[in-house]
């Protein structure tokens, strides 16, 4: 429900999750950027603009470092239109035009904490955006549950992309790399010149890696995949989910924390970090109209 911000302590792999409030500070850091951004996004800026919108704002307010570096994607971009190679997915020169739908996603280190959000919005009226936008909460409900029950991941990321299907929709997150719909998050280290490199930043990759070889060892994965290396049950964690939806050249997608613990538990074996988000705050005012 929209507006519950719960503090909540389950054990994350036999450790307290005190720290969870950092977390939540950047993830809410993220979304009043893409807010503030979306806001002042008008007819010719492109998404190159955008993204240096993104960075500048968040780092005239203390971010030094990146999980990944500012996207922004306009018009059919924001459903991987064509999308065959990695460096597609940068930010180009495409301008913003009347009624075209757009997605910013940025992955911030804030405090020695990261975040990943996904915003997904139009200048002015976008129907079918406005649709799939309200399709997503379905996905937010089916995923929760399915990781308190427990499933493989590989089986959830089956069952979502089901869903989308029975909706009308392609599955967009398949043109991610490795296909994935999710991937875990931890704390980085503080540095005082954090380097990035093809767009991330490298404390955070060589965390990724690090759960990499980790997991490989005992048999999970960090990426939450539609290929057999995600074919475990979820691993105790942070997890930024990011479902993404596309019809006819118009993509959506929330992104934001999935919280999985050891918990016995039901409710505290996973739940989102934070309900008091943008596109929560939307279904909620669309249950209530």
């Amino acid at each position: 429900m929209a507006g519950d911000t719960k503090q909540r302590t389950a054990p994350l792999s036999g450790r307290r999750s005190a720290d969870l409030s950092g977390f939540r500070e950047v993830q809410r850091l993220s979304y009043e950027c893409a807010e503030a951004v979306a806001a002042q996004l008008r007819p010719g800026v492109t998404e190159r603009e955008a993204a240096r919108m993104q960075r500048e704002w968040l780092r005239e307010r203390g971010v030094r470092d990146w999980f990944h570096l500012p996207f922004a994607w306009f018009g059919d971009r924001t459903a991987f239109a064509n999308f065959r190679i990695p460096l597609q997915f940068f930010p180009t020169n495409r301008k913003l035009e009347p009624g075209m739908p757009f997605i910013l996603d940025m992955a911030p280190v804030y405090k020695g904490y990261a975040a990943d959000i996904g915003y997904s919005g139009s200048l002015g009226l976008n129907p079918v955006q406005d649709r799939l936008m309200s399709d997503l909460q379905a996905h937010r409900v089916l995923i929760l549950e399915q990781v308190r029950e427990r499933r493989s991941l590989r089986e959830i990321y089956e069952n979502v992309e089901r869903l989308m299907t029975r909706q009308g929709y392609a599955n967009r997150h398949r043109a991610y790399p490795f296909g994935v719909i999710a991937h875990k998050i931890d704390r980085v280290k503080e540095r005082r010149w954090s380097p990035t490199a093809f767009g991330f930043g490298t404390q955070s990759l060589k965390g990724l890696a690090s759960d990499a070889l980790h997991g490989h060892r005992e048999g999970w994965s960090p990426l939450w995949s539609p290929y057999h290396f995600s074919d475990h049950p979820p691993q105790p964690g942070l997890w930024a989910v990011e479902p993404h939806l596309g019809f006819r050249g118009t993509g959506a997608k929330f992104e934001e924390i999935l919280v999985v613990t050891d918990s016995r538990d039901p409710e505290e074996s996973a739940f989102w970090l934070d309900d008091d988000l943008p596109h929560v705050r939307r279904w909620a005012e669309e249950k209530a109209a």
